[in-house]
């Protein structure tokens, strides 16, 4: 998957948004104003997982821990276009569920989540 898969897998999820904090060359994705996940300069895409999704892709070595969020069970895809896009798509969507399940019962209204 190239970065506009990334974009459109992202953006199709309800109350998702895009912006570029770390300037115009990394996509940031966000639900409720958090990251859920973050294509690089260079192509690389890291997204949030959880705990046990965390150790078994970094231990298998199909993703490593992302730089500088590795501390918050984020891995790095040095190469989306190496994974399955039916599979990366579902870990982007687990990714987005759970940043907006940390979300307060107001900002998940707001967003039609709840």
């Amino acid at each position: 998957m190239d970065r506009a898969g990334v974009g459109k897998v992202c953006l199709a999820l309800p109350g998702a948004t895009l912006d570029h904090p770390f300037g115009d060359d990394h996509d940031t994705y966000r639900v409720g104003g958090k990251m859920f996940a973050m294509v690089g300069g260079h192509g690389g895409l890291s997204f949030k997982v959880s705990d046990i999704a965390y150790a078994v892709l970094t231990e298998s070595g199909k993703a490593a821990p992302a730089p500088y969020l590795a501390r918050a069970k984020w891995v790095h895809l040095a190469d989306p276009a190496d994974w399955d896009p039916v599979e990366l798509a579902e870990h982007l969507a687990i990714a987005y569920g759970i940043v907006a399940g940390k979300l307060t019962r107001k900002a998940r209204a707001e967003l039609g989540l709840a």
